[in-house]
């Protein structure tokens, strides 16, 4: 709803302006809506592999975890690998990027799990929240993505409401926590190479960041491995399908729209925490959560509005300038 009346008043813009009849305009605003709503529902998916993880590396080894989890992905990517011309998996785009992409996507997903094995979800996420502010200033300095001061200050309230809302524990000044920075810190400069090759089919790049996991994953399962039970190995290849669904999702929105407007929405996986807390972990939000969510909502729809206002403005000429 939000969407469709934002398409209304850009449409309105542009006739006042002269472009009337314009189907760029729609061709445009259907191209971002649709990126906002993949990293919606990329997001979803890898809460949901947030959790089935944390249960995970409980009972077994971070690299046992990563090694079960990419069979798994790759039997999702598969399929779609064989439909692929395979020349595009070899002959990439700027070679050296994406090998620093496969290298900080998975310190990304070990160190997340590393981290959830040690520490509540909850410090975790908290750490991984901050990777809104990592893109925007990432993609200010590196893909030219101009951010005016009130959308700097709507992400800094953002994650300010996050720290309302998670309430860091004692436990995150541990050794640890360093495990939760470095994890959320490649996370974010994942996305934003993802944004950067963005002319690389998403199969590609995402069966090679799959790939790089799977070999960091036998390297350090050597020695900690321990045979699993039928359920362990299903819920393990369950992770790597979510995993695996929700790296397509976000790689392909970052294809549709700007890594600086889609930044703000990773705070959504706020909300699924509280809902998975409460149904795998039983825990129950307190006012102090709920306050903190609502902070966070309103920054990332303020976020979310003035950039795309801008975006539109500029792309149609319209002499306006919405920081």
């Amino acid at each position: 709803m939000f969407w469709s009346a934002f398409v209304r008043t850009s449409g309105r813009t542009a006739r006042r302006e002269g472009y009337v009849g314009s189907k760029e305009v729609s061709t445009t605003a259907n191209a971002v809506a649709l990126g906002v709503g993949l990293m919606l529902l990329g997001d979803f998916l890898f809460s949901l592999n947030d959790a089935m993880g944390k249960w995970l590396v409980a009972s077994f080894s971070v690299g046992q975890v990563l090694v079960i989890r990419s069979l798994g992905a790759f039997l999702v990517l598969a399929p779609m690998i064989a439909r692929q011309d395979m020349r595009a998996l070899v002959h990439v785009e700027r070679p050296s990027l994406h090998i620093l992409r496969v290298i900080l996507s998975t310190i990304d997903v070990g160190f997340f799990y590393a981290a959830v094995a040690y520490l509540p979800l909850a410090d975790v996420m908290t750490f991984y929240m901050a990777g809104p502010i990592y893109v925007a200033a990432l993609s200010h300095l590196l893909l030219d993505e101009k951010m005016g001061w009130r959308r700097w200050l709507a992400v800094l309230i953002g994650f300010i409401g996050v720290i309302i809302a998670l309430r860091p524990s004692s436990a995150m000044l541990s050794f640890a926590s360093i495990f939760g920075l470095v994890g959320s810190l490649a996370f974010a400069l994942t996305l934003v190479l993802g944004r950067y090759l963005r002319r690389t089919s998403d199969v590609t790049l995402v069966s090679w960041q799959t790939l790089g996991a799977l070999l960091i994953g036998i390297i350090f399962s050597i020695g900690h491995w321990r045979t699993p039970s039928l359920l362990d190995v299903c819920g393990m290849v369950a992770l790597g399908v979510v995993a695996s669904a929700a790296h397509m999702l976000i790689t392909r929105s970052l294809k549709l729209a700007p890594a600086s407007l889609l930044a703000p929405i990773q705070y959504t996986l706020l909300l699924w925490a509280i809902i998975f807390g409460f149904v795998f972990f039983n825990d129950v939000p307190d006012v102090q959560m709920i306050v903190g969510s609502a902070v966070i909502i309103l920054a990332g729809l303020f976020i979310f509005h003035r950039k795309a206002v801008n975006k539109q403005s500029l792309e149609h000429d319209v002499p306006v300038n919405l920081p």
